[in-house]
Protein backbone atom coordinates (compact mmCIF):
# COMPACT_ATOMS: atom_id res chain seq x y z
CA UNK A 1 0.00 0.00 0.00
CA UNK A 2 1.04 3.36 -0.65
CA UNK A 3 0.74 6.31 1.86
CA UNK A 4 -1.68 8.69 0.78
CA UNK A 5 -2.41 12.38 1.92
CA UNK A 6 -6.30 12.96 1.36
CA UNK A 7 -7.18 16.75 1.75
CA UNK A 8 -7.57 20.00 0.19
CA UNK A 9 -4.48 21.84 -1.06
CA UNK A 10 -4.70 25.04 0.41
CA UNK A 11 -6.07 23.92 3.56
CA UNK A 12 -3.08 25.34 6.21
CA UNK A 13 -3.25 22.01 8.13
CA UNK A 14 -2.81 20.04 4.85
CA UNK A 15 0.01 22.27 4.15
CA UNK A 16 1.93 21.44 7.14
CA UNK A 17 1.11 17.99 6.50
CA UNK A 18 2.70 17.45 3.06
CA UNK A 19 6.12 19.94 4.37
CA UNK A 20 6.39 17.49 7.20
CA UNK A 21 6.15 14.00 5.05
CA UNK A 22 8.51 15.77 2.78
CA UNK A 23 10.80 16.93 5.65
CA UNK A 24 11.23 12.89 6.93
CA UNK A 25 11.55 12.00 3.11
CA UNK A 26 8.00 9.76 3.40
CA UNK A 27 7.17 9.41 -0.14
CA UNK A 28 3.28 9.75 -0.66
CA UNK A 29 0.42 10.81 -2.84
CA UNK A 30 -2.08 13.60 -2.24
CA UNK A 31 -5.95 13.38 -2.96
CA UNK A 32 -8.12 16.53 -3.61
CA UNK A 33 -11.57 16.11 -1.98
CA UNK A 34 -12.60 18.55 -4.18
CA UNK A 35 -11.23 17.06 -7.55
CA UNK A 36 -11.65 13.49 -6.44
CA UNK A 37 -14.29 13.08 -3.76
CA UNK A 38 -14.01 10.03 -1.34
CA UNK A 39 -17.09 7.27 -2.33
CA UNK A 40 -19.44 6.61 0.84
CA UNK A 41 -17.56 3.40 0.72
CA UNK A 42 -14.20 5.02 1.37
CA UNK A 43 -15.65 7.47 3.73
CA UNK A 44 -17.07 4.58 5.70
CA UNK A 45 -13.71 2.53 6.19
CA UNK A 46 -12.02 5.30 7.53
CA UNK A 47 -15.18 6.02 10.17
CA UNK A 48 -14.92 2.24 11.03
CA UNK A 49 -11.24 2.66 11.06
CA UNK A 50 -11.20 6.23 13.03
CA UNK A 51 -14.32 6.90 14.30
CA UNK A 52 -17.34 8.89 12.83
CA UNK A 53 -16.60 11.33 15.46
CA UNK A 54 -13.15 12.28 14.97
CA UNK A 55 -13.61 12.02 10.95
CA UNK A 56 -16.25 15.02 11.15
CA UNK A 57 -14.83 17.82 11.21
CA UNK A 58 -17.42 19.93 13.20
CA UNK A 59 -15.45 22.83 13.83
CA UNK A 60 -15.47 24.27 10.47
CA UNK A 61 -18.04 26.66 8.32
CA UNK A 62 -19.19 24.06 6.18
CA UNK A 63 -20.72 22.19 9.21
CA UNK A 64 -21.92 25.35 11.22
CA UNK A 65 -23.62 26.32 7.74
CA UNK A 66 -25.74 22.97 7.81
CA UNK A 67 -29.25 23.19 8.64
CA UNK A 68 -30.16 21.95 11.86
CA UNK A 69 -32.00 19.44 10.58
CA UNK A 70 -28.90 17.99 9.33
CA UNK A 71 -26.71 18.69 12.54
CA UNK A 72 -29.61 16.72 14.36
CA UNK A 73 -29.24 13.31 15.67
CA UNK A 74 -25.67 12.34 13.94
CA UNK A 75 -25.15 8.65 14.17
CA UNK A 76 -22.75 6.77 11.60
CA UNK A 77 -24.62 6.68 9.00
CA UNK A 78 -26.04 9.53 8.76
CA UNK A 79 -22.49 11.42 9.10
CA UNK A 80 -20.93 9.49 6.48
CA UNK A 81 -23.73 10.17 4.30
CA UNK A 82 -23.16 14.02 4.77
CA UNK A 83 -19.59 13.62 4.83
CA UNK A 84 -19.70 12.29 1.31
CA UNK A 85 -22.42 15.33 0.28
CA UNK A 86 -19.89 17.66 2.08
CA UNK A 87 -16.39 16.51 1.42
CA UNK A 88 -15.09 19.30 3.80
CA UNK A 89 -17.00 18.56 6.17
CA UNK A 90 -13.84 15.47 6.78
CA UNK A 91 -11.43 16.52 8.97
CA UNK A 92 -8.17 17.16 7.13
CA UNK A 93 -5.41 15.54 6.20
CA UNK A 94 -6.68 11.84 6.52
CA UNK A 95 -3.51 9.79 5.55
CA UNK A 96 -3.95 6.37 5.00
CA UNK A 97 -0.16 4.56 5.04
CA UNK A 98 0.57 0.63 5.71
CA UNK A 99 0.12 1.08 9.25
CA UNK A 100 -3.53 2.22 9.10
CA UNK A 101 -5.45 5.61 9.21
CA UNK A 102 -3.82 9.03 10.37
CA UNK A 103 -7.12 11.93 10.74
CA UNK A 104 -5.93 15.63 11.46
CA UNK A 105 -2.05 16.25 11.77
CA UNK A 106 -0.59 16.33 14.90
CA UNK A 107 2.83 16.21 14.46
CA UNK A 108 3.79 13.35 18.03
CA UNK A 109 0.90 11.11 16.97
CA UNK A 110 2.53 11.44 13.12
CA UNK A 111 6.25 10.63 14.14
CA UNK A 112 4.98 7.31 16.35
CA UNK A 113 3.14 5.95 13.16
CA UNK A 114 5.23 6.82 10.38
CA UNK A 115 9.16 6.74 11.77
Amino acid sequence: MTTTLNGIPNCDTVKKARKWLEAHGIEHGFRDFKKDPPSADEVGGWADAAGWEVLLNKRGTTFRKLDEGDKADLGQEKAIALMVQHPSLIKRPVLEHEGGLLVGFKEPEWKDELC
